[in-house]
C-alpha cells in the first residue's frame, strides 16, 4: 500500500453540539488522515507536549522542571523503542503500518495551520512528526503505568522494617486508584441486550486524555474514546453490533535489575548470571534545558534492558549498582498496534476477543458484548513468566534465576448473576500481579447492581457518582474506643460516628472525617518508627513520588489502622491527638471547600499562578504525569473566586474516585478521566462525558463545555444521526 496512498477520496468532518468530532472517509487510511488532522486542530498544543516527551525534548521549552522526565525518557529509550517497533510493524504487519503513517501524515498537515497560543508563550513551533510517534507516545503514556518504582519502595521498606511491611503497605488497602467498568448482560437490562459502562481514572489533564470521536467509512463506523496522537479507538469503543470497555489489570510485566557495571577502555561492561562481563551498549546524549546549560546524559544498555539509575559508579549514595528496566515492547519490538484496525472492523465479541490476543501493553481487563448476546471478560497483555522474587523488588543481573522464561497466558472470567464487576481488585489477573486495588470499589459497584433486577443506561450515572467511602471503618472504630476526650473533641467523635460516610461535597462531615485522617496519617509518619524511610533515597527524581513516606501512609492507612502490632506505634494515641487537634481547629467549610480539581497543564494557567503551592506541587507528584517527573504545569486555585477550580464529591476509595494524597492534600489530581455507557441494544442512547471538552483550545467555547455535567454526574448523548450533525468542512 505504501507509495499508492489515495489522495483524491472524499472525507468529511462533522461535529455535534459539544464539538465532537463525526469523520467520514471511503477509506481507513483516508479515514486515520482524518483524524490526524482534526486531533492537531482540536489539541496542537498537547500533541506537540506528547511528542517532545517521547524523544526526551520537553525541558528544551519547559525548562529545568521537565529535566527530570527527559533524563528518564533518555535512559529508558523510549524513543529508540518506538522506532524498533514501528520497523517490526512494518515487516508484520504492513496494513496497520500504512494506517499509522496516514495518521501523522494528517497530524503534519493540521499542525501546519494551527495556532494555538502556548507556541508563543514558549517560543516553539511544531516540530515533524516520524511515522513511529504514535507508538512512541503510547510507550510513554504508559511506562510508569504498571508503577514499576513501586519496587523501590518494597526494598526501602523490606530494608528498614522487615519483610511484613511488603504486605502492610500493600495497594490492597487502599490503594492507587485505576478504573472502574461493569458489564450488565441483557437479562439484566430494560432492553434485553447488554450495557457496559465504566469510568477511566488516570491523572486529570487539561486538555483531557481521552478524545471523544467518531470514525466512519465504508469498513466500520465507530464511536469511542481516543488518545491524543494515537489512530483509532484503542480503550473504549462501539461499532454499533459490539462494544468494548477496559480497566487496568493490575499486572506486574516490568522488573528491576540490580547491575554490576565496569568502566572499560572500549566502554562499560556488564556482569551477567553466567559469570561472565558482557559488553553494554553505551552513548552519551545531551538535553537542552530552557535558560540554562544543556546536560549530558550517558545511556547505557545491558542484556537485560537500559539502565535507568545509576552507573559504573554506582548510585549517588555510592551503592556500587545500577538499575537497569526490562520492559516488553523493549524485548519484543511490539506495541500491540497490531489490535487496534481489527477493533474498528469488529462486528461481535469473538472479534474483539481476536484483536486482543495482539495486545500488548498495558495489560488490561477487557469487557465486551455484542447485539447477538456474546459476552467476553478477558485479561489482554503481554506478562512475562520469572521468578516471583522479581514482581517483588530488584533483583541481581549477575545471579541466576531471574530471566524471563516466555508469557502467561491470559486468564479469563465469567459473569456472575448476570454483571462482571472489574475496579483494579484481584479478579481474573491476580495471578499476574503483586499488589492490587481494595475491593471497595468493586464490591460497592455489585452491591448497587443488586439492588435492581433490571438495569436501563440511563441508570448508570447513580453508579458513576456513588460517594459512599467503605474504608473509612478502621479509623472510625479507633474513633470509637476512645474515651476521656475534651468535651470539643468528644463532640467531633460522636458527629463522625453519625456520619452517613458519605464523600460529598457538600458535607461537613466529610470535610471532618479527612481532617482527622489527615492528621493522624500525619502523626504516624512521623513517628521514629519510620525515620528511617524519611530520608531520600539514591534514585533519581522521576522515581520519588513512589517512595515518599507520608502517601504511603495515607494510602495505606487502613492496613495500618487495622494491623495487629505496627513497630511499636501506639495507634490509639495518634488517632486520639488528631481528633483534639482538629477539634481544637476544625475545618470551617465542606468537603469541596479542600476536595478540588487539580489538573495537570503543561503549562501553568496564568490566572491561577498566584495560588500555587509547595504542597500541592509535592501532591501532584502521585498522579503519573508528575510521577513521571513533568510537575511543571499544575494550577492550585483558592477555594473560592472566577478561576476557582471546582470542588469535588468522592475519594480515593469512593466509586466516585476523586483521590486526594492523605496527609499532605485534599486536592485532587487523579480522577474519572473519562464516562461511557454503551447501550448494545440502541447505539445512539449510549452516553459519554470528559471532565473539560473536546477542544483543547483556550478561546475554543468546547474547551469546557463538558465540565458542569461531568461534576453533576451527567453525560452527554452518544449522536449517530448524521443529520443531526453540523459539517464543519471536506477535506
Amino acid at each position: 500500500m505504501r507509495g499508492r496512498r489515495v489522495t483524491t477520496e472524499t472525507t468529511e468532518i462533522y461535529r455535534d453540539a459539544w464539538g465532537i468530532p463525526h469523520l467520514r472517509a471511503d477509506s481507513p487510511v483516508g479515514l486515520a488522515r482524518a483524524q490526524g488532522r482534526v486531533t492537531a486542530r482540536d489539541r496542537a498544543w498537547q500533541l506537540e507536549v506528547e511528542r517532545h516527551r517521547v524523544q526526551g525534548t520537553t525541558a528544551a521549552f519547559l525548562g529545568t522542571e521537565a529535566l527530570a522526565w527527559d533524563r528518564f525518557a533518555r535512559r529508558a529509550r523510549l524513543e529508540d523503542t518506538a522506532r524498533r517497533c514501528f520497523a517490526a510493524l512494518e515487516q508484520r504487519d504492513p496494513e496497520t503500518a500504512d494506517w499509522v503513517r496516514a495518521y501523522v501524515d494528517g497530524v503534519q498537515d493540521g499542525l501546519a495551520r494551527c495556532d494555538a497560543p502556548e507556541f508563543a508563550r514558549v517560543g516553539l513551533a511544531p516540530g515533524r512528526w516520524e511515522p513511529w510517534t504514535p507508538l512512541g507516545i503510547w510507550l510513554s503514556t504508559h511506562i510508569l503505568f504498571a508503577g514499576f518504582p513501586a519496587k523501590l519502595w518494597r526494598e526501602q521498606a523490606v530494608r528498614h522494617l522487615g519483610e511484613e511491611a511488603v504486605a502492610l503497605f500493600a495497594a490492597d488497602g487502599p490503594g492507587t486508584s485505576g478504573s472502574n467498568g461493569w458489564l450488565v448482560s441483557g437479562a439484566r437490562t430494560t432492553t434485553g441486550q447488554a450495557v457496559i459502562a465504566g469510568d477511566p481514572h488516570r491523572f486529570i489533564e487539561d486538555p483531557g486524555v481521552y478524545q471523544q470521536i467518531r470514525l466512519s467509512c465504508p469498513e466500520f463506523d465507530a464511536v469511542g474514546l481516543a488518545v491524543p496522537g494515537v489512530p483509532g479507538i484503542a480503550h473504549f469503543g462501539h461499532t454499533g453490533t459490539v462494544a468494548w470497555a477496559i480497566t487496568n489489570a493490575m499486572a506486574d510485566y516490568q522488573d528491576l535489575y540490580r547491575e554490576r557495571l565496569r568502566r572499560t577502555g572500549a566502554g562499560v561492561e556488564a556482569l551477567g548470571p553466567d559469570g561472565t562481563w558482557r559488553r553494554a551498549a553505551r552513548h552519551t546524549e545531551t538535553v537542552e534545558v530552557a535558560g540554562e546549560e544543556p546536560v549530558e546524559v550517558e545511556v547505557i544498555e545491558t542484556d537485560r534492558g537500559p539502565v535507568i539509575a545509576g552507573g559504573p559508579e554506582g548510585l549517588d549514595d555510592g551503592t556500587p549498582v545500577a538499575l537497569s528496566l526490562r520492559y516488553p515492547p523493549r524485548v519484543t519490538a511490539d506495541l500491540g498496534f497490531g489490535t487496534l484496525l481489527p477493533l474498528l472492523r469488529a462486528r461481535r465479541v469473538a472479534d474483539v476477543d481476536r484483536a486482543f490476543d495482539a495486545w500488548a501493553e498495558p495489560v488490561n481487563v477487557v469487557q465486551a458484548a455484542d447485539t447477538e448476546g456474546g459476552l467476553l471478560h478477558r485479561v489482554a497483555g503481554r506478562v512475562p513468566l520469572r521468578a516471583g522474587a522479581n514482581g517483588i523488588r530488584p533483583v541481581p543481573a549477575w545471579e541466576p534465576g531471574h530471566a524471563w522464561d516466555g508469557w502467561h497466558t491470559m486468564p479469563r472470567a465469567g459473569l456472575t448473576d448476570g454483571i462482571a464487576v472489574m475496579a483494579n481488585q484481584r479478579g481474573p489477573a491476580a495471578p499476574l500481579g503483586v499488589e492490587f486495588a481494595a475491593p471497595h470499589r468493586a464490591d460497592r459497584i455489585t452491591a448497587l447492581l443488586s439492588e435492581k433486577d433490571h438495569w436501563s443506561p440511563g441508570d448508570m450515572p447513580a453508579i458513576h457518582t456513588d460517594t459512599q467511602l467503605a474504608s473509612a471503618a478502621p479509623l472510625l472504630e479507633h474513633l470509637a474506643a476512645l474515651d476521656g476526650l475534651s468535651p470539643e473533641a468528644a463532640r467531633l467523635r460522636e458527629t463522625l460516628l453519625r456520619w452517613d460516610r458519605r464523600m460529598d461535597a457538600t458535607s461537613t462531615d466529610a470535610a471532618l472525617y479527612a481532617a482527622v485522617r489527615g492528621a493522624v496519617v500525619r502523626r504516624l509518619a512521623a513517628h521514629p518508627a519510620f525515620a528511617a524511610l524519611t530520608a531520600p533515597p539514591p534514585y533519581p527524581e522521576v522515581f520519588l513520588p513512589w517512595l515518599a513516606l507520608t502517601p504511603r501512609i495515607g494510602l495505606a492507612l487502613e492496613h495500618l489502622l487495622r494491623a495487629e502490632e505496627l513497630y511499636g506505634v501506639d495507634r490509639a494515641a495518634a488517632v486520639r491527638a488528631a481528633v483534639e487537634e482538629v477539634a481544637a481547629e476544625p475545618p470551617a467549610g465542606t468537603w469541596g471547600d479542600t476536595h478540588r480539581l487539580a489538573p495537570w497543564r503543561a503549562l501553568a494557567d496564568d490566572r491561577a499562578e498566584a495560588g500555587r503551592s509547595g504542597d500541592h506541587a509535592e501532591a501532584g507528584r502521585s498522579g503519573d504525569r508528575a510521577e513521571a517527573g513533568l510537575s511543571g504545569g499544575r494550577d492550585e486555585p483558592g477555594p473560592s473566586g472566577e478561576h476557582a477550580e471546582p470542588g469535588l464529591s468522592g475519594d480515593h476509595d469512593c466509586v466516585l474516585c476523586t483521590s486526594a494524597v492523605p496527609g499532605l492534600t485534599d486536592l485532587s489530581a487523579r480522577g474519572p478521566a473519562a464516562r461511557y455507557v454503551w447501550d448494545l441494544a440502541r447505539r445512539e442512547d449510549s452516553l459519554w462525558v470528559v471532565p473539560f471538552g473536546a477542544s483543547g483550545v483556550p478561546r475554543s467555547p468546547h474547551h469546557r463545555d463538558q465540565q458542569p455535567l461531568w461534576l453533576r454526574g451527567d453525560l452527554v448523548p452518544v449522536v449517530t444521526d448524521w443529520n443531526r450533525l453540523t459539517k464543519e468542512t471536506d477535506v
